[in-house]
């Protein structure tokens, strides 16, 4: 059976409140989630664990979504590790619409396969793409992002979804607007000036003062007949292997000589039909055990604790050790995640350099603990 086919047909479609015309949701669950090691392993990656709340990421993403895109329109795009995990935490998505990437291609190679996918079902279909372990906390006013960003692909546009930022981050990539977007609590779409890679401190700043400015949260929206036209004219090699893929040839054996580029690179930072939408819609992309404390609640010294801990003369720390009893005294600022197998102990300014544990880990080939 080709990739992505149903052994039903798929259901016909029903008039939705975001829009009359097919539109379908792609899911890009391919990461490792190395920041959150040691909870993120190859086979629990953070989109599948419950980092926020009681739901998992992905069970969150798929439930933010649920509204305006039905299950049986979506797709997810994750790895061979994951795919069981996934179709267990999200069983309304049917089955062959959760695809395993044979090799990590990042996201223009991603979003190419599930356009092809879609366009066999829906040749109109309008796509949108969201990653799977992102935070919304203003869900009506994303379902309104989305309704407005569905009526710019319509058009022809290719959509993007920008952060107003909150601080000079660094690790993020920038969408600059032609102009200053105005303050409205209406979305609007406006024109794309360029796309900025991720700035020094310095050019951060610039670029909060600007207000042109906003973070790249990684989702897009557009006709899938539009972003395939784009993959072909941008990266025509990696549309060539598509094709191929889409007409039946194996997966296993094409995908992995796909370009290993971003659709930003390898599309956005080169179009013209590029437009955008200032959001802010309570969006976190969790991206380290730091952005997990920021976003819980804190108490009176400004420490975040799941699980038990009793904490003395400390401050500002998040502790996660599961059913542990953990007694800390005189520390401040620290990271402290238990698992039965590994201990992270590190401080919050340093979260991001988690990725060089697993990294060491991998030199030491300790598959184990991988």
């Amino acid at each position: 059976m080709p990739i992505g086919e149903s052994v039903n047909p798929p259901s016909p479609i029903r008039s939705h409140p975001i829009e009359n015309m097919p539109l379908h949701g792609v899911i890009l669950a391919g990461g490792r989630g190395t920041r959150f090691w040691p909870r993120s392993r190859r086979r629990k990656a953070k989109q599948v664990l419950a980092v926020m709340g009681h739901e998992t990421l992905i069970q969150q993403t798929v439930a933010r979504l649920r509204p305006v895109i039905p299950p049986e329109r979506l797709w997810v795009i994750t790895n061979g590790y994951l795919r069981g995990e996934i179709a267990q935490q999200v069983p309304g998505i049917p089955p062959a619409q959760i695809i395993a990437e044979p090799a990590q291609r990042n996201t223009a190679p991603a979003i190419g396969l599930a356009a092809h996918l879609i366009r066999r079902r829906h040749p109109d279909a309008i796509m949108a793409v969201f990653p799977a372990d992102h935070v919304i906390t203003k869900t009506s006013h994303f379902h309104a992002v989305l309704k407005t960003a569905v009526q710019g692909a319509a058009a022809g546009s290719m959509v993007v979804l920008g952060m107003r930022p909150r601080w000079p981050e660094t690790g993020y990539g920038y969408i600059q607007f032609l102009k200053k977007p105005p303050k409205s609590r209406s979305p609007k779409l406006l024109p794309v000036e360029r796309f900025r890679e991720k700035p020094d401190l310095g050019t951060a700043k610039r670029f909060i003062k600007s207000g042109q400015h906003f973070w790249n949260g990684g989702m897009f929206v557009w006709r899938v007949s539009t972003i395939l036209q784009a993959l072909e004219r941008y990266l025509p090699g990696t549309a060539a292997l598509l094709r191929e893929i889409a007409a039946g040839e194996a997966l296993e054996k094409l995908y992995p000589q796909c370009d290993n580029v971003s659709i930003d690179y390898a599309v956005l930072e080169k179009a013209r039909n590029v437009m955008g939408i200032p959001c802010e819609i309570g969006w976190s992309d969790v991206g380290s055990w730091n952005a997990v404390y920021d976003l819980m609640p804190h108490d009176n010294s400004g420490n975040a604790v799941r699980g038990q801990a009793w904490l003395l003369d400390s401050s500002n720390n998040y502790v996660d050790t599961g059913g542990k009893l953990v007694a800390a005294v005189g520390v401040d600022n620290l990271v402290v995640v238990d698992t039965p197998d590994a201990l992270l102990i590190i401080r919050r300014d340093r979260a991001q350099d988690v990725t060089r544990v697993v990294k060491w880990l991998e030199e030491q080939k300790r598959e184990d603990l991988l």
